[in-house]
C-alpha cells in the first residue's frame, strides 16, 4: 500500500507523462511541483514504485514513465473531474440541440467527442429493443405501393416499400393506420410481433392479404435492424500517438473497424453517465493493450439506451477525457429525452 507521498509522486509523474509524452525525472518532478521534499526523497519514492510495478524506465539513464496499474492508481484516486468551463458545455449544448433526427444527433455527438478529445470516438446508436414506438404511418404512394414509416420515441426513424396486389381505399387506409398506431404506439420494440400477432384477422378477408403485407413490413424491418449499430470519428488522431501503441497501430485500427469489439469496449450499460474506464490490458483485445478506453452510458428518462467513449493511448487527459464523455452522454440523453 503506497503512502500518501508516493501517491502524490505518482500522480505528479503521470501529469507530467500525459503533459510532455517524455519520461519523468526526479529533478524535473521536483522544480514543476511542490512535493515538499528533496530531489533524494523523490528517487528513493521514484525507486519503491518501479520496484512495485507503477513506474518503468523505458531505457538506461531515462526518466520513469507510468505503467497500467500506475495509470490505474491515477485514475482511482481522481479528487474531482477536471469540470468543463461554461463556454465549452454551452459549445456542446448548441452543436448537439441543432440536430434535426436521430441520425445527426449520433453524428455530431461522435464528431464532437473526437474534436473535444482528440481521440477516436465511438457512439452506439441507441438500443432497438429498448426503444417503444411513437408513431406509424402508412402512405400510398401508387394503387398497388405502400410506404411504411414507423418512428420511435428516441427519433429513429425506419421505413418500407411494400408492394401489394390490390389498392386499398382511403378509409380503409386511415383506418388501418389507426389500427395500427393503437395497437403499436407506446409498445417496445421488442414485442411489437406479439402485438401484431393475430392483427391481420380483425380485417375483412378482401383486405387481409394487403394488411398482411404492411404487418410483414413492420416485422421485417425491425428484425433486420440491430442494436450494434455504431459511429466512429477521429481514426486519423491515432497517428498523433503511434509511438505508444506497442502493438502499432495497423492492428488498433483494424480492431477498431470491428463493431463487436467496440461494442465489447463500449461495456455493459449499468447506469446513465456511469463512466467506465479501461487501462491497458484491462482491454482483452491484444490490439488494445496499450490503449485506454473512456466510455458512459447514456439514457432518456431514466432509461439506459446506449454508450459512447473515445479510444486513446494509455497516456491521455484522463481527467478532462471524463469529463468531455460524461458531459456529452448528459447532453445526448437530454436531447433524446426532449
Amino acid at each position: 500500500m503506497l503512502d500518501e507521498r508516493k501517491l502524490e509522486v505518482l500522480r505528479a509523474i503521470v501529469e507530467d507523462y500525459v503533459a510532455t509524452r517524455e519520461p519523468v525525472g526526479s529533478k524535473a518532478l521536483v522544480e514543476r511541483h511542490a512535493l515538499g521534499v528533496s530531489s533524494a526523497t523523490v528517487r528513493n519514492d521514484m525507486a519503491v514504485l518501479e520496484e512495485e510495478g507503477y513506474i518503468v524506465q523505458p531505457h538506461t539513464s531515462a526518466g520513469r514513465v507510468p505503467t497500467d496499474k500506475g495509470y490505474r492508481v491515477f485514475v482511482d484516486r481522481l479528487a474531482t473531474v477536471k469540470p468543463l468551463s461554461p463556454a465549452e458545455r454551452r459549445a456542446i449544448s448548441t452543436f448537439l440541440e441543432d440536430a434535426v433526427d436521430l441520425d445527426e444527433i449520433v453524428t455530431r455527438s461522435v464528431r464532437l467527442l473526437a474534436q473535444l478529445t482528440r481521440q477516436v470516438a465511438v457512439v452506439q446508436y441507441p438500443l432497438l429493443t429498448r426503444s417503444t414506438v411513437r408513431h406509424i404511418e402508412v402512405v400510398a404512394m401508387a394503387p398497388t405501393r405502400l410506404l411504411v414509416v414507423l418512428i420511435t420515441e428516441n427519433g429513429r426513424v425506419d421505413q418500407a416499400v411494400v408492394e401489394v396486389a390490390t389498392s386499398l381505399d382511403e378509409h380503409t387506409l386511415a383506418d388501418l393506420r389507426a389500427r395500427l398506431n393503437v395497437a403499436l404506439v407506446g409498445q417496445r420494440l421488442a414485442d411489437v410481433g406479439s402485438q401484431l400477432v393475430d392483427f391481420t384477422e380483425r380485417f375483412e378477408p378482401a383486405v387481409r392479404p394487403t394488411v398482411a403485407a404492411v404487418v410483414a413490413a413492420v416485422l421485417q424491418n425491425l428484425a433486420e435492424e440491430h442494436d450494434e449499430r455504431l459511429a466512429i470519428a477521429g481514426t486519423a488522431n491515432v497517428a498523433a500517438y503511434g509511438r505508444e501503441f506497442e502493438t502499432g497501430i495497423r492492428p488498433l485500427l483494424e480492431a477498431l473497424e470491428e463493431h463487436v469489439v467496440l461494442l465489447h469496449l463500449l461495456g455493459e450499460a449499468t447506469s446513465p453517465l456511469a463512466v467506465n474506464v479501461r487501462i491497458g490490458h484491462e482491454n482483452e483485445h491484444q490490439a488494445l493493450s496499450s490503449s485506454a478506453v473512456v466510455s458512459a452510458s447514456y439514457g432518456a428518462g431514466g432509461e439506459l439506451l446506449g454508450s459512447l467513449g473515445v479510444v486513446g493511448p494509455l497516456s491521455m487527459d484522463y481527467p478532462g477525457t471524463i469529463a468531455t464523455v460524461r458531459a456529452v452522454a448528459r447532453y445526448v440523453g437530454q436531447i433524446l429525452a426532449g
